[in-house]
C-alpha cells in the first residue's frame, strides 16, 4: 500500500513522520502504518475516510493491541468510573469500527453496549462478533443523530478523533446521548490536537466552552505513551451535567 503524498518536496509533518516510519520499521509494522495512513492522511475528506475504512480488509490484524493500544486505554479509563454494576451500564461505543473497544469493556464486565460508525464495512464485522445489542451507521458532526437525549450512561471514543473523522462540532452531539451525571471519554492521538486543521485551536477551547456553559465538567487529561505504533495519545474524560 502506498502512502499518500509521502514523496512531495514540501511534505507535512504527518508525512514525514509516515516516511520515517516506513523506512525504519519491518515489513509488517510498515504495511499496517500505511493502510492505516490511508484512512487518516492530511487532507482526506469524510467520505474518502469511511471508503477507507470499508476496504480495509485487514483492521483487526494491522491495528492489534501491539500496534495500537486505543481500545485497551479506553476500557481501563472508562471502568474505574463504573466501580460496580458494570453489566447494566449502557455504552456508546462511537467510531465503533469492528468492535475492539466493546471486546475489552467486556473483559472488564461491561455487556450492555450499542456501537456507532460511519463505516458499513467496519460494522459488518463488529456484527460477527455479537458484541453490540444495537448498532447505528452514522457519522457524528453537528447534525442531531437519531438518537434521545440522555440515553447512555457512557460514550467511548477511542480513534474517531483525526483527519477527515468527528469534527469539533461533533462533541455537542456525544454529550446530548449521555445521561446527566455520566461519562464521555475520548482516546486519540496527542499531535492532533496541534497537527490537525480541524482541531488546532478549536477542539480544546470548545471542550473548554462546553464546561463553562455546564454541559460537562472535565474529569481528568492524561497523555499516555504509545497510543497508536509509536505516538504518544491523550485521554479525556467529562461527566456530563
Amino acid at each position: 500500500m502506498t502512502v499518500v503524498n509521502i514523496r512531495r518536496k514540501t511534505a507535512t509533518m504527518a508525512e514525514q513522520k509516515a516516511k520515517q516510519f516506513l523506512e525504519q520499521s519491518p515489513a509488517e509494522d510498515a504495511a499496517a502504518y500505511a493502510r492505516n495512513y490511508k484512512a487518516h492522511h492530511e487532507g482526506i475528506t469524510p467520505r474518502e475516510s469511511i471508503i477507507a475504512y470499508d476496504q480495509w480488509a485487514t483492521y483487526d490484524q494491522d491495528l492489534n493491541n501491539d500496534r495500537y493500544r486505543g481500545p485497551v486505554l479506553a476500557a481501563e479509563a472508562v471502568a474505574p468510573f463504573f466501580p460496580v454494576e458494570r453489566e447494566s451500564k449502557l455504552i456508546m461505543d462511537v467510531a465503533c469500527g469492528t468492535g475492539r473497544v466493546a471486546e475489552e469493556l467486556r473483559k472488564l464486565g461491561f455487556h450492555k453496549m450499542h456501537g456507532l460508525d460511519p463505516s458499513s464495512g467496519m460494522l459488518q464485522k463488529a456484527r460477527l462478533k455479537n458484541l453490540y445489542e444495537k448498532d447505528f451507521c452514522y457519522y457524528v458532526d453537528s447534525k442531531r443523530l437519531p438518537i434521545d437525549d440522555d440515553v447512555y450512561d457512557c460514550v467511548v471514543v477511542a480513534g474517531g478523533f483525526g483527519e477527515g473523522h468527528i469534527p469539533t462540532a461533533g462533541l455537542k452531539e456525544i454529550a446530548r446521548i449521555v445521561r446527566p451525571g455520566g461519562l464521555v471519554c475520548i482516546v486519540m492521538r496527542q499531535e492532533y490536537l496541534d497537527h490537525v486543521a480541524e482541531y488546532k485551536g478549536r477542539l480544546e477551547p470548545t471542550m473548554k466552552e462546553m464546561e463553562s456553559a455546564e454541559l460537562w465538567k472535565m474529569v481528568s487529561k492524561t497523555v499516555v505513551p504509545r497510543y497508536s505504533f509509536d505516538n504518544d495519545g491523550v485521554v479525556f474524560k467529562f461527566v456530563v451535567c
